[in-house]
């Protein structure tokens, strides 16, 4: 398992790298000392999980966080208590105390590899084909995925939108992403899927990014748009490149 050190203190990136010499599944791939080398570590890596300090100089961790598209499994790691709620408001897999026990660190690895054993064997993707169930308070729709234009996270649900519906439903944008055929269904950004069969036309947007407009149009006659963010841009290009 592939795993980042992001801390400011460069003692604590190595007290925390000879903590981890033990748990010989972990394999340390980087360290940065901010936010913005953690950025594009993680972007050049694409690590399992980091370990992330809090309280950095420029950004914070949960700042960092809340930037990247998709976000690898974390365990926070600060001299400070106050944020452990916060911390597992952003699904942390959990929150260690400095200076680093040795047992609370193993109990943490113990966490992560019960998490992933839980999570098992992928299943087969579904297809364009495959019809999902939905259910939105008393409201209950079949729909075929091909009818899906694009999913949006909004706090721990997914906005799901096809014809002129979008029902709001329990679901993590990570897990669904997950099922979704990836050819076909496009993580634009940290909060959006977009399904590449509903583009319309694609124009450059700020700061190296897209602004996408589907195949839709509200009721106000204004197509629907949803922005690819920079990071994404150049890999989305490539999917729609011959």
């Amino acid at each position: 398992m592939k795993a980042l050190i992001i801390d400011d203190e460069r003692l604590a990136r190595k007290e925390l790298i000879s903590l981890l010499a033990v748990h010989e599944h972990i394999t340390i791939v980087g360290e940065a000392a901010n936010a913005d080398e953690a950025e594009a570590l993680i972007a050049e890596k694409q690590p399992d999980l980091v370990f992330l300090d809090i309280n950095m100089p420029g950004r914070s961790g949960f700042e960092l966080l809340e930037a990247l598209d998709q976000s690898p499994q974390v365990i926070f790691v600060t001299a400070y208590d106050e944020h452990a709620l916060k911390a597992f408001s952003v699904n942390a897999l959990d929150y260690l105390l400095k200076p680093i026990d040795p047992q609370r660190l193993a109990g943490a690895v113990a966490k992560l590899q019960e998490f992933h054993a839980q999570d098992g064997p992928q299943r087969e993707l579904l297809r364009e084909t495959d019809q999902i169930f939905l259910k939105d308070g008393e409201k209950c729709w079949f729909v075929t995925l091909k009818d899906v234009r694009s999913f949006e996270s909004e706090g721990n649900y997914v906005r799901v939108r096809f014809n002129d519906q979008k029902p709001l439903v329990l679901r993590s944008l990570n897990k669904l992403e997950e099922k979704l055929d990836p050819l076909v269904f496009f993580r634009a950004n940290r909060k959006h899927i977009i399904n590449l069969r509903w583009v319309e036309s694609i124009e450059p947007w700020f700061s190296g990014g897209l602004m996408v407009k589907l195949k839709h149009h509200g009721k106000d006659g204004q197509p629907e748009t949803i922005e690819v963010s920079r990071r994404q841009a150049a890999r989305f290009k490539e999917l729609l490149s011959l």
